[in-house]
């Protein structure tokens, strides 16, 4: 045999072997969250149901779902372990202010790339307006047929039979 009829082999055995190694590193990280988990930390189940865990057994959580809602819920069955954060900006709406200290962006651009000279020209091309637009065809012919119009006789005389 040769080395190109046994390379597709080899490409197909390398990539199943780089999908079990990322799924089985997925699965031990998902582990060692769950195994992290405290009461009093912020949850997301698999079902997408938040809730604050009240106690950890061996292979249960046990949950505060509400007041006095308490749920029991497998190990597994745990999504995401959030962080006190992100957990009170989901389930309480409560931002956490990180730019406290930083500079607010106003909601309107042009401020941060006019200076006052091409402002106050913006103001002054303000009192005329352009018009961009194309002239409709009637326009152009009704303004062509003027154009070509022979100068009316104001004088009396006209081209009428007598």
């Amino acid at each position: 045999m040769s080395l190109v009829t046994l390379l597709p082999f080899i490409v197909l055995i390398g990539a199943m072997f780089l999908m079990t190694r990322s799924a089985k590193k997925k699965q031990q990280q998902a582990v060692e969250m769950r195994n992290a988990m405290q009461p009093g930390s912020g949850i997301r189940t698999i079902g997408g149901m938040y809730a604050t865990v009240k106690e950890v057994n061996e292979d249960t959580v046990l949950v505060d779902a509400g007041p006095g809602v308490e749920l029991l819920f497998a190990k597994n069955a745990i999504g995401a372990v959030l962080s006190d954060d992100e957990y009170n900006r989901i389930v309480h709406g409560i931002e956490h202010d990180l730019k406290s200290d930083s500079d607010v962006v106003p909601d309107d651009a042009s401020s941060l790339t006019e200076t006052d000279e091409s402002a106050d020209a913006a103001a002054a091309s303000d009192d005329k307006p352009v018009d961009l637009g194309k002239k409709d065809e009637t326009e152009e012919q009704t303004a062509d047929a003027e154009a070509d119009e022979e100068p009316k006789k104001t004088d009396g005389d006209s081209d009428a039979k007598k």
